[in-house]
């Protein structure tokens, strides 16, 4: 009997932990989130003198001036969001101020009105990750500094979870009241193997154990913005078609997001697909031009079916994200690409094509000639 009622004690306790652990927002809750936001129109934005998140936030590279003029371009063209890695070695570093610069980023942010969705993972590109100054770019070759986050080392070793755990709620907690920031992306591509470097032994494994467990300690400070992770792989159009990481995402995700870059059939069939989860659709990765996918053809799509739309790239840099993905096998050097594969401004400040801001400017109703 004794024995009995101490598991009963037991399991009372659990249930009532387990009740007091913040859930998932209902659908109706997201939505009515979603209903008291204007369209959503954005980039993906690191600036132009930083090749990945590192150096667009270690304090020696910090370029609060950039920062300001580049999204002040943003706004001019009627874009009211940006998307923003973060990395999990600056809450390391220096946590007090990483979160001043971040303070210090909303502000920018918000004197052009624009509320940032923070990436807090990343499971694309370089699988190790190092603090202090970072190499140069790669001649010709797209994305040639972008950093992982967590790397190899902390993703691999569960001792190392505690670390992950206080980055997430360090970062989530001391923003967690704040309406300048829009959303929380948990995890960018969590599943994506980044084939230019070599394979991380049971990644997948790995990013499917922490996925939730990143959800979970974002939602522990119980954050006013909503928690969501985009799914950009595969078939979505039935749970059972869904891989394991996607089914996670979609079952965190307060609020859908999605990458695509195909061509605009592709584009709407990936909206139509999403649908029927009855929450709001975010796109947070479009637009490369020579893939199909432009703003003249997925923007009014977007629109139509009232999707965010957040392409990649604003300002043609370090990043040379203007460069396509097959930059890696034959790198831009003796030759140009026929297209920009990203980016909306060149560095001189002009846009790359004049017709995309202005039917960005038409579509938005927002920004100035």
């Amino acid at each position: 009997m004794q024995l009995r009622t101490i598991a009963l004690c037991l399991s009372l306790l659990s249930t009532a932990a387990a009740a007091q652990q913040p859930a998932r927002w209902s659908a109706a809750k997201a939505n009515d989130w979603y209903a008291q936001q204007p369209w959503l129109v954005g980039a993906n934005y690191v600036p132009s003198d930083a090749i990945n998140q590192l150096e667009m936030f270690q304090a020696a590279t910090w370029n609060p001036q950039l920062n300001d003029k580049e999204l002040g371009m943003a706004q001019s063209i009627g874009m009211n969001t940006m998307r923003v890695f973060l990395q999990d070695q600056l809450w390391q570093q220096d946590p007090e101020g990483f979160k001043q610069r971040l303070n210090d980023f909303l502000t920018i942010a918000a004197r052009h009105g624009i509320r940032p969705i923070f990436v807090l993972f990343d499971s694309c590109w370089d699988p190790n990750p190092k603090l202090g100054p970072q190499h140069p770019p790669i001649p010709g070759v797209h994305n040639s500094g972008w950093v992982q986050s967590p790397g190899i080392k902390e993703l691999t070793d569960p001792a190392a979870e505690p670390i992950l755990e206080a980055y997430v709620k360090g970062v989530v907690g001391a923003f967690a009241n704040d309406p300048r920031i829009l959303a929380w992306d948990i995890w960018n591509e969590p599943d994506n193997p980044t084939d230019q470097y070599p394979r991380t032994p049971h990644k997948t494994e790995r990013v499917d154990h922490l996925l939730p467990l990143a959800f979970a300690w974002a939602r522990a400070e119980h954050p006013i913005q909503p928690l969501t992770s985009g799914v950009w792989v595969g078939d979505w159009s039935h749970p059972d078609r869904e891989s394991p990481t996607t089914k996670i995402q979609l079952a965190e995700s307060d609020i859908i997001t999605f990458h695509n870059y195909d061509w605009p059939e592709g584009f709407e069939a990936r909206i139509k697909e999403l649908q029927p989860l009855g929450r709001p659709i975010l796109c947070t990765e479009y637009m490369a031009r020579g893939a199909g996918s432009t703003f003249d053809n997925d923007l009014p799509i977007a629109k139509r079916y009232h999707v965010a739309a957040i392409n990649w790239g604003l300002v043609a840099g370090k990043t040379q994200t203007y460069f396509p993905w097959d930059s890696w096998q034959k790198p831009y050097v003796l030759s140009q690409p026929t297209v920009w594969f990203h980016e909306v401004f060149r560095q001189d400040d002009t846009p790359y094509r004049q017709h995309e801001v202005d039917l960005i400017r038409e579509l938005t109703g927002r920004g100035t000639p």
